[in-house]
C-alpha cells in the first residue's frame, strides 16, 4: 500500500520543521544565544596551561590586558569586547568571537583585575554552562611570563564532554590569539616608553 500524498506532505513538513528546530538549537548553542545549564551530569576539563614570555614589565603587560575593558576603547576593540557594567576592580563584559562568515559567538563574563599580577574571568553566559579562567603575570627581570589556566564544565555526561572538547579547542585558540595581541601591544608600549 502506498502512502497518500497528504501523508507524505505531512511527514515531509514534520521532518523539515524538526531539522529547522535542530539547526536553530545548534546555532543558538554555538553562538551562546541559547545557553544550556541543566546542572545534571556535569563534567569538567582543564583549559591550558598556556604560557608566553613578553619583553615588557609586568605593569605594562597588565595595562595591555586591561585596555579593552577601559573607559575609552578603539573601534577595533569594541568589535571584540563591550563592557556592560563597570565596578572598581571588575567588569561585566560581552566578548565576541568570529565563528564562520558573519556568525559570531557571544560570551558574557565577569573580569576581575588584581593589579599587577592577575586577571580572573568567570563565564556568565556562553556555549557551555561553566568556565573559570585566570591570567597570571610573573615578573622575570625586564620581561613578564604570562600564564593561562582554566576549567570548562558541561552537562549531560559523555555527550556534554564531547561538546566541551570541541568548545575547549576553539576557546584555547582564542586565548592564544589574545596572548599574541597582548604581547604585540605590551612590547609596542614598552618600546615607546624606553
Amino acid at each position: 500500500m502506498r502512502p497518500s500524498r497528504t501523508g507524505l506532505q505531512r511527514t515531509t513538513a514534520i521532518c523539515a520543521v524538526a531539522a529547522g528546530g535542530l539547526a536553530a538549537a545548534y546555532l543558538g548553542l554555538i553562538t551562546g544565544a541559547v545557553p544550556v545549564d541543566l546542572g545534571i551530569g556535569r563534567r569538567t576539563r582543564p583549559l591550558g596551561p598556556l604560557r608566553i614570555r613578553i619583553a615588557a614589565p609586568r605593569e605594562t603587560v597588565f595595562d595591555a590586558i586591561a585596555a579593552p575593558y577601559g573607559e575609552r576603547t578603539t573601534r577595533a576593540l569594541r568589535e571584540k569586547v563591550r563592557v556592560l557594567e563597570r565596578g572598581t576592580d571588575m567588569v561585566l563584559a560581552a566578548h565576541y568571537t568570529p565563528i564562520r562568515g558573519s556568525l559570531r559567538a557571544t560570551t558574557v563574563e565577569t573580569v576581575r583585575f588584581s593589579r599587577p599580577e592577575r586577571v580572573d574571568f568567570r563565564l556568565i553566559r556562553g556555549p557551555v554552562p561553566y568556565v573559570v579562567e585566570s591570567f597570571q603575570l610573573d615578573a622575570d627581570g625586564d620581561s613578564t611570563l604570562l600564564s593561562y589556566t582554566g576549567q570548562l564544565g558541561t552537562d549531560l555526561w559523555r555527550l556534554g564532554q564531547r561538546w566541551g572538547d570541541l568548545v575547549a579547542a576553539t576557546w584555547e585558540s582564542t586565548v592564544r590569539a589574545s596572548f599574541d595581541a597582548v604581547k604585540a601591544e605590551a612590547e609596542r608600549r614598552n618600546r615607546r616608553q624606553t
